[in-house]
């Protein structure tokens, strides 16, 4: 699965390393307030291959301690192997009542738990988890470089950072489109314009497996190995 990335060096690339418009607690909260009742509609579909190509990464890897970050209304849940125990978090407590929802209705006991919580500041203890899954946050959360750092504190050595997201074409059409979307990331609560420079060191571009993902590789599968 792995794609060769090369290290970018023109001014264009420079510009591209971090979002036009920064995005605050504040701002993704409100914005996955209001997506929520409508999330799995209008989101779901599009994005639900890559949920699950990141999900059947996850059940193939060793260890059963998983953290899915970003776990939103918990459309991956049912998709776990029931051999690997999930813990969730995320930042919006709409999104984590549908989640609840999910589990009890389709009576998920391997879902450990589900938190309300910061996912660059959390609360669980080094080395907690063999496998963290970053579903679609990458691209929302305000400071991506600390919440990797997060997530390497969380994985025990030797098991895996996995991120599901959109990262921005690197030039093109879509590249522009990406741009003019940008102002309009508080609204979205993502952002168009996301780059893997964002969240990624150059020692990690040179380590990282990349997969794109249907439709039209609008979403990448990052594997890191911690």
């Amino acid at each position: 699965m792995t794609q060769a990335l090369r290290k970018r060096s023109s001014p264009a690339a420079t510009a591209r390393l971090v979002p036009a418009v920064a995005l605050d607690q504040a701002s993704i909260v409100e914005a996955y307030r209001r997506w929520a009742g409508v999330y799995d509609t209008v989101f779901g579909g599009i994005s639900s291959k890559g949920r699950l190509r990141a999900v059947a990464l996850a059940n193939r890897l060793p260890g059963q301690d998983v953290l899915e970050v970003g776990v939103g209304t918990g459309l991956a849940l049912p998709h776990y192997n029931r051999d690997k125990r999930i813990t969730g978090i995320d930042l919006s407590k709409e999104m984590l009542r549908k989640a609840r929802e999910r589990t009890r209705k389709d009576d998920l006991v391997n879902v450990q738990a589900l938190h309300e919580m910061d996912a660059e500041a959390t609360a669980f203890a080094d080395a907690s988890f063999d496998t963290a899954v970053g579903m679609f946050v990458a691209s929302v959360v305000p400071n991506p470089k600390r919440l990797l750092a997060e997530l390497r504190r969380l994985v025990r050595p030797g098991g895996d950072i996995l991120l599901i997201n959109h990262f921005a074409a690197a030039s093109g059409p879509r590249w522009w489109l990406e741009r003019a979307m940008a102002p309009g990331s508080r609204a979205l609560g993502w952002h168009p314009d996301f780059a893997m420079d964002a969240i990624f060191s150059a020692d990690d571009l040179a380590r990282i497996e990349a997969d794109p993902v249907p439709p039209f590789g609008i979403f990448t599968l990052v594997r890191l190995r911690v």
